[in-house]
């Protein structure tokens, strides 16, 4: 047990650098392999036809909408786990990993239950034509089906991450999507599953998972494990978990609302395709956000540890080093973007497609300041990471709600669907500055207070 403390205990005394290689290298791993669920899916569905590939697009709301009840329990008790193993508070960082147990298995059961009973009024709402509906339809159920074994899948791993263990959370996300990538084509073409066959290989993948984990966590051989003691609701671990949980929610709850919008922007000034083509774009998009997640899910236990501890320089180190890893990541991901545009999409895109040329144009205008994009989700987590939920949900919210839908509402009127793919850049910029202000004004509060040396 004594090494097993030592894992934790090493938060606060290891080099920076060494310990953000540590964490960030299989949390980065781990959300490339997350994201390969997503790259996968679509090389092969787009490869049945445009509809298809538009169709599954279409789910990406409610994909967003349950990732976003999946971040207020994982993130928010990542993070409370991470306060209470920099505390040596032992006890309540077990009974945290029994309430993220219970908390993912009532509301992946409940978003499950609703979205079978509403779902083709919520994908017409989402913006699905009766070319994409049937797509949309047949992967969902699908996905829903095992929603409950995805939110578990996900929660557990944020903790084996936090307690010492990121390794097992990068190995069991790899067996996941080896799974995926496996199952998939067996299920979509050789049984002739098509769509569902896609949704199929996910959910089996992440029930397999799933039950790997459990197993895992019910051994003693950790610091953090399942005690039956425990298994109950706490009211503060809940309460503070979904407090700091709360920007990350607000930010996926967000994004399905934003979503929601451009599909009906591109649905109405361009069509079907151009949803299509979005659908690629953000799947791109999506990759190296995860490796710049993964950063952040580095950064974050060392900086709540050290918060919790009360050692601010190495708090601050590690976001400065934490920025400048992501500010690189954004910028490789703009520059494939701008540069590579056409190779992408023909990987998505089977023989000759006017969605071809839709995306190339999509990836020229939407990811032209995505360099910038890298800081600004660093910083908002970062203020995550020391339990000020207010700041980091005010910062999520900056860039995909208070900017990126009044721009969203008034651009695509005036420029049409050039407005869409317009809005995500020019939001990305302000929201960038304005993180920057706020992250300038802790950092001299600090000093102020002779909190750093």
């Amino acid at each position: 047990m004594q090494a097993n403390e030592e894992k934790a205990l090493r938060l606060g005394r290891e080099k920076i650098g060494k310990l953000l290689y540590q964490f960030s290298l299989p949390a980065i791993a781990a959300m490339i392999a997350s994201s390969l669920y997503n790259i996968v899916d679509g090389i092969f569905i787009g490869n049945m036809n445009d509809y298809a590939i538009s169709g599954v697009g279409l789910t990406a709301p409610f994909m967003n909408l349950a990732a976003a009840f999946g971040a207020l329990i994982g993130v928010g008790a990542s993070v409370l786990c991470s306060i209470f193993l920099g505390e040596k508070n032992y006890e309540k960082a077990r009974q945290t990993l029994c309430n993220v147990i219970i908390l993912n298995l009532i509301i992946g059961i409940a978003v499950t239950i609703i979205g079978l009973i509403f779902l083709d009024p919520i994908l017409m709402f989402f913006g699905a034509s009766e070319n994409t509906l049937p797509y949309a339809r047949e992967y969902m159920k699908v996905i829903l089906y095992g929603n409950v074994f995805a939110h578990s899948y996900l929660g557990m791993n944020s903790i084996f991450r936090v307690s010492g263990y990121p390794n097992t959370a990068m190995y069991i996300t790899f067996v996941s999507v080896l799974i995926n990538i496996i199952l998939a084509p067996i299920f979509i073409f050789v049984l002739d599953w098509g769509v569902a066959g896609a949704a199929w290989a996910t959910v089996s993948a992440q029930i397999i998972c799933c039950l790997v984990q459990l197993y895992l966590f019910m051994r003693r051989d950790r610091v953090v494990y399942i005690e039956k003691d425990k298994f109950r609701l706490d009211k503060q671990i809940v309460a503070r978990s979904f407090a700091i949980g709360s920007p990350n929610f607000a930010q996926n709850a967000a994004a399905c609302f934003v979503v929601v919008l451009q599909n009906f922007a591109l649905l109405k000034y361009g069509g079907d395709l151009y949803i299509g083509a979005f659908s690629i774009i953000n799947r791109i998009i999506f990759l190296f956000i995860m490796v710049i997640i993964g950063f952040s899910q580095g950064m974050q236990p060392i900086v709540a540890y050290n918060f919790g501890a009360k050692n601010y320089d190495r708090m601050w180190n590690a976001f400065f080093l934490t920025a400048k890893c992501a500010l690189v990541t954004s910028l490789v991901g703009c520059l494939i973007g701008e540069v590579f545009p056409r190779a992408i999409t023909s990987i998505f895109v089977a023989g000759e497609s006017n969605m071809i040329e839709i995306t190339v144009d999509g990836f020229h205008k939407n990811m032209a300041m995505f360099w910038q994009v890298g800081f600004q989700i660093i910083g908002t987590n970062f203020f995550a990471a020391m339990a000020q939920p207010k700041k980091s949900m005010f910062l999520s919210l900056t860039r995909q709600v208070i900017f990126l839908i009044p721009l969203l509402i008034f651009l695509p009127p005036m420029m049409g669907y050039d407005g869409v793919w317009f809005a995500t850049p020019i939001a990305d910029t302000i929201a960038t500055f304005t993180t920057l202000t706020l992250i300038i004004r802790e950092y001299r509060l600090h000093k102020k207070q002779n909190l750093l040396h």
